[in-house]
């Protein structure tokens, strides 16, 4: 099923802009910012040479980005945008009203520290501080992953009516060379068809968007929204099963790696997923029982997928590159949430380490997961480089 692939050394930021040019956006609007604007840069390249039809427009900020993202949605075109860090804080606003006009765009985060003090390092805060915002969110591991996600994204959010978010972390994916197969245009196509929404702005139609409502009509809407997310589910797990059936590549909302019989499992998200499990490798090689859970689909959080991954598990180690001040680690919270009221459901430990993307190795994270073997934890995250 996967003739014509092509096989490609390239930056993990490139690898998404091949994605991109798979999935056909017309408009696209752009704001560069490091470490994201090799993707756009790569989208332009792609544009000059005939390679896609596609307008490129350049806002004065990322909220004007994202403001030129949601208009062009709603006249029902595919919308493609990316960005980082700050970029990302600028268009909070913007976020909350795409969600809520149910604009299906789709953009890519490149996971980098927010200031204050100033840097340009990997740090999932930037995207997990807009978690309420009504977007889906995916984290990735690789290019490879980041490319894929970006189709499924596609697929998912044109499905539900909601915007989609999908991430991979500074430098060490965005800027790191890897092979990443890209598929034939015949595949995708296959498998993402042209966007063609009932609901748009068309003077046929006559449908509108902006007036003021009535706070049963905002009740409604809300309402509806929630229900759109509950779906994501479900709508997420099919179309990562079809793209394996057509791409032989499949990544779950959820991995579960090596958790037979396991005493702990490390949950974490993003490129330190790669880490933890040469951890995991090799303490198995010591006899140690650990196990990794990977969590890929942030919002909606899977919850139920969560706890059946983690039922019998004694403990679990749960690493965050991430960090909200007064709570700790993201998924630590999110975790304990999601278990919480399961019967004899494991004991969590919280470790923010990797903030800012200091670095965690396999003997880091191994010495963590001895420690939390043999602790009892407490409820906040604890920082551990």
């Amino acid at each position: 099923m996967n003739e014509g692939n092509n096989r490609i050394l390239v930056n993990g930021n490139h690898a998404v802009a091949y994605g991109v040019r798979l999935a056909q956006p017309k408009v696209v609007p752009i704001y560069p910012i490091t470490p994201q604007t090799p993707i756009v840069e790569k989208i332009s390249e792609f544009q000059a040479a005939g390679e896609m039809v596609v307008e490129l427009m350049t806002a004065e900020s990322e909220h004007s980005a994202m403001a030129a993202c949601i208009t062009a949605s709603l006249t029902g075109v595919r919308v493609f945008t990316a960005t980082a860090s700050q970029g990302l804080m600028l268009m909070h606003e913007m976020l909350h009203y795409a969600s809520g006009a149910r604009a299906p765009i789709v953009m890519f985060n490149v996971n980098r520290t927010i200031g204050s003090p100033w840097g340009f390092w990997p740090d999932q805060t930037d995207s997990l501080a807009q978690r309420d915002t009504g977007w889906i969110q995916y984290y990735c591991e690789h290019g490879q992953e980041s490319l894929d996600t970006v189709l499924q994204a596609y697929r998912v959010a044109e499905k539900v009516m909601l915007p989609a978010m999908v991430m991979h972390e500074a430098f060490y994916v965005s800027h790191a060379l890897d092979i990443v197969e890209v598929p034939a245009q015949e595949v995708v196509d296959q498998y993402l068809p042209a966007f063609n929404p009932l609901h748009r702005l068309d003077p046929e139609i006559g449908e509108s968007w902006g007036n003021t409502v009535s706070q049963e009509m905002f009740y409604r809407h809300r309402r509806d929204l929630g229900l759109a997310m509950e779906s994501v589910i479900d709508v997420a797990q099919k179309a990562d099963a079809e793209w394996q059936e057509l791409s032989s590549r499949g990544y779950g909302i959820i991995e579960e790696y090596r958790c037979e019989g396991a005493e702990l499992v490390i949950a974490t998200m993003g490129s330190m997923v790669g880490t933890a499990r040469d951890a995991v490798d090799n303490l198995r090689k010591e006899g140690v029982s650990i196990g990794l859970l990977k969590v890929k689909l942030f919002r909606p959080f899977p919850t139920e997928a969560v706890r059946q991954a983690l039922m019998g598990v004694p403990k679990v180690m749960v690493l965050d590159r991430n960090f909200a001040p007064g709570t700790g680690g993201f998924l630590h919270q999110e975790l304990k949430a999601a278990l919480y009221g399961m019967d004899r459901g494991p004991a969590v430990h919280g470790y923010l380490t990797g903030v800012g993307g200091t670095n965690i190795s396999p003997t880091n994270i191994a010495t963590l997961a001895r420690e939390a073997m043999s602790t009892q934890p407490v409820v906040s995250s604890v920082w551990k480089g």
